[in-house]
C-alpha cells in the first residue's frame, strides 16, 4: 500500500504539482504583497522605523510558501528594491534604503522568512501554540538584524528603545492574527477534504 507524502506548508496542499513557472509566479506575487504591506506604514516621530504590516506579510509568507521560496521571495523583494523598483516604505527604492537605519530589518526579513518556512515544513503551523511560537522566533530574528543595524546610527539603547519596544504591542496583534489564520487554514483544508 502507498502512503501519501503529507504536504509540508499550506501552498504545497493547495497547489501539489507545481511547476517552476508557478513557483516564480507565487515569488512575483508575495513580493508584491511585501512591498504593498510596506505602504501601510505609519511614521513614528521619534525614529527612522516606521509601523508597517511588513513583518505580518514576511512571516506569512515563508510559513505559506517554506524556507527556500520564501527566502527567494525576500530576496527577490531586496534586490527590486535595490535596483530602483519603488517597494520599500512610502515607495522608496535604493540601495540608501538598504544601507540605511532600517536596512539590517530588511536584511532579517530573508532569514526570518527562512526559520519560519523551515519551521512551517515540519509542521509548526498547523496548531496554534507551535505557530506562535514560529512567528515569535521570526519576529526575534527580524528584531536581531534590525535593532543590532539600527545601533549603528542610534546607538544600542536608543535602538531597542525606538526600533524593537514600540512595535510590542502591534506584533502581539500580527502573531494572533497568524495564530489563526494558518492553523485555521490547515483546518479548512482537512474538511474540505
Amino acid at each position: 500500500m502507498q502512503t501519501q507524502a503529507m504536504p509540508l506548508t499550506l501552498i504545497d496542499a493547495v497547489l501539489p504539482k507545481r511547476r517552476i513557472v508557478h513557483n516564480v509566479m507565487l515569488v512575483v506575487v508575495f513580493s508584491v504583497l511585501i512591498a504593498l504591506s510596506a505602504q501601510i506604514a505609519i511614521p513614528l516621530p521619534f525614529t527612522p522605523v516606521p509601523i508597517t504590516m511588513q513583518t505580518l506579510t514576511v512571516l506569512l509568507t515563508g510559513l505559506l510558501l517554506g524556507s527556500r521560496l520564501g527566502m527567494a521571495t525576500l530576496i527577490a523583494y531586496l534586490v527590486e528594491g535595490g535596483v530602483g523598483l519603488p517597494v520599500f516604505t512610502q515607495w522608496g527604492s535604493g540601495l540608501a534604503h538598504l544601507l540605511g537605519p532600517t536596512g539590517g530589518y530588511l536584511i532579517g526579513f530573508v532569514f526570518a522568512a527562512g526559520l519560519v518556512g523551515f519551521l512551517a515544513e515540519r509542521g509548526w503551523d498547523r496548531r496554534i501554540w507551535t505557530t506562535l511560537l514560529a512567528m515569535i522566533l521570526g519576529n526575534l530574528v527580524i528584531y536581531a538584524f534590525g535593532v543590532t543595524w539600527l545601533s549603528t546610527f542610534l546607538g544600542v539603547g536608543r535602538a531597542i528603545a525606538g526600533g524593537m519596544l514600540p512595535f510590542l504591542i502591534g506584533d502581539a496583534v500580527k502573531i494572533a492574527l497568524a495564530m489563526v489564520a494558518l492553523p485555521g487554514g490547515w483546518a479548512l483544508l482537512r474538511r474540505g477534504k
